[in-house]
């Protein structure tokens, strides 16, 4: 009997140590391991999330200067469970593809997920895209992507994320680092090419007003001059990004280094300067129609007008941020479904209604 409890109270020490070594040994390697984020539920959160998704940017090298690059930056696809897409960003892809054939054109989703033939709109019309040899649809982890770039702390630090304004910020973000990485053409998912973009200068942007500098269409050359302006902007960026402004490091980036290397206080004055090799566009080329006008795209009324406005237009922006919710019947003839029949003409063929 006694050598019975003898031994259960060796079993029952020796099980003691074993628990205790364990939990000392996970106290001392917690201690050695780096704090993780904590979990947030910003609008950009999908960008933590490991899942199935789409080749990724990143083990692609796009031709240097010779592509054109669009970033859909919500995380829309992830809560949706694949990729998916909206006819006027559809329709944005296709025309850049349709005007500018020497190009490639590249739609990068931020978000995880892949593509399904679910025969929903957005699978035709992602479908439809992909009959262009040009365009390419790719993932881009955003935490690989700025990996070992000047702004990797700007992401990892949570800085981005807990932006008032995350998701606009991350797309800021995103621009100035492609086109810092690769050199091209950056242009916003809310636009409509009307023109070939190729025999435009080697740097550009386009004013908005007398006033602005939109970043909304931007060119830097992947080299000399163009390179270095983009590390300009880069370097603005790791230094002064602001959460709490909504247009300060898209827009207000580039215009801060326009009045710089233009030495000009306005958009106006920045037309007739040479701006060290520089081309600050009017708005008649990529902003025929200011934001407070954007209903005019959706007024039957406008038609003529609108269309005699955009002549000299090599983009149309149709600022998304105030025209989003504007639905549009297929079979109402207004500026903006005019043009789109004209340029996107294969996005328009899967719609079923509305555009």
């Amino acid at each position: 009997m006694k050598m019975m409890k003898c031994l259960y109270y060796s079993h029952t020490t020796l099980l003691i140590i074993i628990f205790g070594s364990i939990i000392g040994l996970f106290l001392i390697f917690s201690k050695q391991q780096p704090a993780r984020k904590p979990f947030t539920t910003s609008a950009i959160s999908c960008y933590h999330v490991q899942d199935a998704s789409l080749p990724d940017i990143s083990n692609i090298i796009p031709a240097k200067g010779k592509s054109i690059f669009f970033h859909e930056t919500s995380c829309r696809s992830h809560i949706n469970g694949k990729i998916t897409i909206s006819a006027r960003q559809a329709c944005a892809v296709e025309s850049a593809a349709r005007m500018n054939p020497h190009l490639d054109v590249y739609l990068l989703f931020a978000s995880p997920g892949q593509i399904k033939n679910e025969n929903t709109t957005s699978d035709r019309f992602l479908k439809a895209l992909l009959t262009y040899k040009s365009i390419k649809i790719l993932h881009l982890d955003y935490g690989l992507y700025i990996k070992n770039t000047p702004l990797e702390d700007l992401y990892e630090s949570g800085k981005l994320e807990s932006s008032k304004y995350s998701l606009s910020h991350a797309s800021d973000v995103l621009r100035y680092l492609t086109l810092w990485k690769y050199g091209g053409i950056y242009l916003d998912l809310d636009v409509i090419v009307v023109k070939s973009l190729e025999n435009l200068s080697e740097n550009y942007a386009g004013s908005e007003s007398e006033e602005h500098v939109a970043a909304g269409v931007l060119k830097f050359a992947p080299t000399g001059n163009g390179h270095h302006f983009a590390e300009l902007c880069v370097e603005d960026l790791k230094y002064h990004f602001s959460g709490s402004k909504w247009g300060y490091n898209g827009p207000g980036v580039i215009t801060r280094l326009l009045k710089k290397i233009c030495n000009a206080n306005t958009a106006k004055e920045m037309l007739n300067q040479s701006c060290s090799g520089f081309t600050v566009y009017p708005p008649k080329f990529f902003y025929p129609v200011p934001w407070r006008q954007w209903k005019t795209y959706f007024d039957s009324k406008m038609n003529n007008k609108i269309m005699n406005i955009i002549k000299d237009s090599y983009v149309v922006h149709v600022w998304n941020r105030f025209s989003e919710q504007q639905k549009i019947s297929l079979n109402y003839d207004v500026p903006y479904t005019i043009l789109a029949k004209r340029y996107c003409p294969k996005v328009i063929a899967e719609c079923e209604y509305f555009f």
